[in-house]
């Protein structure tokens, strides 16, 4: 986020939608800006037809609201906006009722690293209804990128099968900010290290690279190009093998892997970036067992995804670790999360919170109303089911959660048998931080001990078995309740 701030002057409150600032002028203009509110973020369907999602993106919207007001240059930005007739769009007792404003919002959020569902919040946001109005772009833009680009990562870790993953997409992100928060949380997703530099610098990341094809054609020689290499990175060599022909650049390695083993050194790697992975991979390393270097790594690169990869697995290729670029910081075949942001609760003029919710002919998107949370339940470490709640809900021995798009889905769990883990933690008190953010290591360490909570069929790349979440009786009969009570008559004739 620092290098984000310098690209632009002034903040990046104004990363938002118009529509946001106009909403903001109406509710100051009818008197409700102040009203007390809350807001859920959630997604409505796992991406790349998972079993599961990664929470990803907390950090940078901590360092957004920390950092939550208006420079003078963007209240003047929007004090010098039109409308069509070219009076002033917001009026200047609005501008200064944002100069004055200061960030008081509450927000509880599930840490990064941690495995959602659908339906449940990731973040819940209580505060001044302008306020949490304002936030719904910059928060949804934050994690729903990176939560998706944490998914795709952690479902290539566990098609590696604990080799390493390298995450090599800088050139094919999406931009500069999409290339930051796509190797961040690529990283806590599982991946090993990047090639992103910055990424390395800002967030802590190992990086890592070896050279191009350019290398290797700005030499007279394949094998001059290697021993130079070597010459240079002789603690660190890995050297790419496919500039010309794979086989041949193969034998040229292992020239240069007994050049250094004479100098007390040792070739790491090599890297095949083209052609059959399966095929080439294998006859590297017959000859690399033959030539009495059966220790050397095969990288392997070429648009590389989870699926690739698990079938690379079972063709048994003889590879160590894989770098992934395009396919995995671009989402390549879902680009988006589709989180929403949604007002769940309003306080009434009495102080009693009323629930609030959102209809559709689309039972989908209905969303879940009041004040809610979620707890995971365990048994000997294993995930058992999620349930969400209305806070305030008192112990029970015995719970059960109904899916809230279709009510045949039950689970009853005896809570005596479980443990419970509740999974939105605070993170803002009246617009102050008290949560300890920890380091990016201990996130992405995180990510792989929570997925180790769940069943393999939950985490299967294909047509994986769903996992229980459902809301609790007491808040599914309200929710239908309210949709009752909001549909209008219907008109017979």
């Amino acid at each position: 986020m620092k290098i984000t701030r310098d690209l632009y002057q002034g903040s990046l409150t104004l990363l938002t939608d118009f529509y946001q600032f106009t909403m903001a002028y109406a509710y100051w203009k009818s008197g409700k800006a102040e009203q007390e509110v809350v807001f859920s973020l959630f997604f409505r369907k796992n991406p790349f037809q998972s079993g599961f999602t990664v929470a990803a993106g907390l950090d940078y919207v901590i360092d957004y609201c920390r950092n939550f007001s208006f420079h003078e240059n963007d209240l003047r930005y929007l004090e010098e906006m039109k409308n069509g007739d070219g009076s002033s769009t917001f009026e200047s007792g609005f501008i200064e009722y944002l100069r004055r404003m200061e960030f008081s919002c509450d927000i509880d959020a599930v840490e990064e690293g941690e495995v959602v569902f659908p339906n449940m919040p990731l973040l819940r946001v209580k505060g001044p209804l302008i306020q949490c109005q304002l936030l719904e772009t910059p928060v949804l833009n934050m994690i729903n990128f990176q939560t998706l680009i944490a998914t795709k990562a952690a479902r290539i870790v566990l098609a590696a099968k604990g080799d390493p993953v390298l995450e090599f997409g800088l050139r094919r992100a999406q931009g500069i900010d999409g290339a930051l928060a796509a190797s961040r949380a690529a990283y806590i997703g599982g991946c090993s290290s990047t090639s992103n530099v910055m990424a390395g610098k800002l967030f802590g990341i190992p990086v890592s690279g070896t050279h191009a094809h350019s290398w290797i054609m700005s030499f007279d020689s394949e094998l001059k190009a290697f021993e130079a290499y070597a010459e240079s990175f002789p603690d660190n060599t890995v050297l790419l093998v496919d500039t010309y022909d794979t086989l041949t650049g193969v034998r040229n390695a292992i020239e240069v892997a007994r050049q250094l083993k004479a100098k007390g050194k040792s070739l790491k790697g090599i890297r095949i970036d083209s052609g059959d992975l399966a095929y080439f991979s294998n006859r590297a390393k017959e000859m690399l067992e033959r030539a009495g270097f059966p220790e050397v790594k095969i990288v392997a690169s070429n648009d590389l995804d989870e699926h690739i990869i698990t079938s690379l697995k079972l063709q048994e290729a003889s590879i160590d670790v894989w770098g992934v670029g395009t396919k995995l910081v671009t989402a390549y075949d879902q680009p988006a999360l589709g989180a929403v942001y949604k007002m769940s609760a309003m306080k009434d003029p009495s102080g009693e919170w009323q629930p609030k919710i959102k209809l559709s002919q689309q039972s989908v998107k209905i969303n879940v109303p009041g004040y809610h949370n979620v707890k995971r339940y365990m048994v000997n470490g294993k995930a058992i089911g999620d349930m969400i709640y209305l806070e305030g809900l008192g112990p029970k021995e015995t719970v059960t959660i109904i899916d809230p798009i279709d009510p045949t889905r039950r689970k009853r769990i005896q809570t005596a048998q479980t443990e419970e883990k509740i999974l939105l933690v605070p993170i803002f008190k009246q617009g102050k931080k008290v949560y300890h953010r920890p380091d990016i290591h201990r996130i992405r360490q995180s990510t792989l001990d929570r997925l180790s909570q769940f069943d393999k069929t939950h985490k299967r790349l294909t047509n994986p078995h769903i996992y229980p979440v459902g809301l609790e009786e007491s808040l599914y009969e309200l929710r239908t309740n309210l949709v009752l009570k909001s549909k209008p008559s219907e008109i017979t004739e």
